[in-house]
């Protein structure tokens, strides 16, 4: 049976987690790309595109606009699978929206580090 949530497989892709928002919201294009696998097979479902391979996922990046990325992480749940595998997964509201986002990450070991390997961004309708 895999261990679920070793303490320090947790503080591990937790740190790589956090380093990861941070670069989201300051627009930091060199850390987001260097925490995504370098990989044909790494993929992001964004909430109006959907990106194969790291080179569309790189070039969506260098061609986002960098302003309103602000957001608040209203609730995160990291789960590791064994020594090599996790999942983060987050509840956000962009500042200024009354929209939910929900972001989903695969990460996974890799000789480089800890690495996004698939990611899914949605937004919900607020309720009317």
């Amino acid at each position: 049976m895999t261990a679920i949530n070793l303490p320090a497989v947790v503080a591990e892709v937790s740190v790589q987690f956090a380093r990861y928002e941070q670069a989201l919201v300051t627009n930091d294009v060199a850390v987001l790309d260097e925490l995504f696998w370098n990989s044909p097979h790494t993929l992001r479902y964004g909430a109006t595109e959907n990106l194969y391979g790291a080179d569309e996922i790189k070039a969506f990046r260098a061609a986002r606009p960098a302003q309103g990325l602000d957001r608040v992480l209203l609730k995160t749940v990291i789960t590791t699978y064994g020594q090599d595998m996790a999942t983060a997964n987050v509840e956000f509201q962009r500042v200024g929206s009354p929209r939910t986002g929900r972001q989903s990450q695969t990460w996974l070991r890799t000789p480089e580090g800890w690495r996004v390997v698939a990611a899914h961004v949605s937004l919900l309708t607020p309720p009317a």
